[in-house]
């Protein structure tokens, strides 16, 4: 059993909106005076803040009576090295939890929701109060952990990256996305507005807008994706949006599973502007321009959210 010397929480956090505008206006007076002047609350955004900063010092301050703390702002995951043993608590809206996710290496979460009457938090099972019951489970190993399939894009030329929710694949702006796609045995040229793929975990989200689409159009009401699929399934699913057929562009190959038997594989005919980014930050991408060929498949590194 672990100790309390040899225990080490990590607290993740991020920034609020309050902070953000005081970041882009320098001060919050100034701040708020765009916030008034453009009819918006701006007593919602501070007592966001303060509730938000109240229950991380709260957070804090119990963590500390039960091992020793850090903390870590969201911006500084990407480079952030944890340590085996680590026990990662996140506190904040579902985002920054699925954001947190994919920086870890097998490491227990405990997602906990700051503000309940704000926040519906799906991935957020804890409140405050659960806190130290939860911790001290974990640490004993004595919780259900929920284990989140990734999906990965790896390319040619070395380049890297994984995707709690979902991958983007196409143009950086609002232009066509060129590439040969290979997947099951066939194979297609395509120009289209890019590629998504989604997770188990993801595949309540953007993943349903393309389906809600697909549906729209085909005056279908239900499809079986519709509610998602399970966290855990060794399984991604890919959708081609809006493509366009063409003498020389099919729109055949738009819908499938990727599983550990049938990979993706997707090679850039873009000479500048491809990208491949992960969760809908875009500024977490890779580059994917004429010349680079990338693999789409399933994960080996698994996510585990403390439920």
């Amino acid at each position: 059993m672990k100790t309390k010397k040899d225990t080490r929480f990590v607290l993740v956090t991020r920034k609020t909106r309050l902070q953000e505008l005081v970041e882009r206006f320098n001060t919050w007076p100034q701040a708020r005076f765009y916030l008034e002047h453009n009819q918006v609350d701006a007593q919602d955004y501070l007592e966001e803040h303060d509730t938000y900063r109240e229950q991380i010092q709260k957070a804090e301050a119990r963590l500390k009576n039960l091992g020793r703390l850090q903390n870590i702002e969201r911006a500084f995951l990407p480079n952030y090295r944890f340590n085996d043993g680590d026990i990662v608590v996140v506190i904040g809206q579902d985002g920054l939890v699925a954001n947190t996710l994919k920086y870890l290496n097998s490491h227990p979460v405990i997602a906990i929701n700051p503000d309940p009457k704000r926040y519906d938090g799906k991935l957020l099972p804890f409140q405050l109060e659960n806190l130290d019951a939860v911790a001290m489970r974990t640490l004993n190993k004595d919780v259900n952990i929920k284990t989140i399939t990734f999906a990965e894009a790896s390319t040619n030329d070395g380049q890297q990256l994984l995707a709690v929710n979902d991958l983007f694949i196409g143009p950086k702006t609002h232009t066509s996305a060129r590439y040969s796609l290979k997947w099951a045995g066939k194979q297609e040229i395509q120009s289209s507005s890019g590629i998504i793929v989604s997770t188990g975990f993801g595949s309540t989200g953007w993943f349903q807008s393309i389906l809600a689409g697909a549906m729209g159009v085909s005056g279908k009401t239900q499809h079986e994706l519709s509610p998602g699929f399970p966290w855990d399934t060794a399984r991604l699913q890919f959708a081609v949006r809006e493509p366009f057929p063409s003498k020389t562009s099919g729109a055949n190959i738009v819908f499938g599973a990727i599983t550990e038997k049938h990979s993706l594989s997707i090679e850039s005919r873009m000479p500048e502007n491809g990208v491949i980014f992960s969760d809908g930050i875009e500024t977490d991408y890779i580059a994917f321009n004429a010349g680079s060929i990338a693999t789409i498949e399933i994960s080996k590194t698994r996510g585990h959210l403390v439920s």
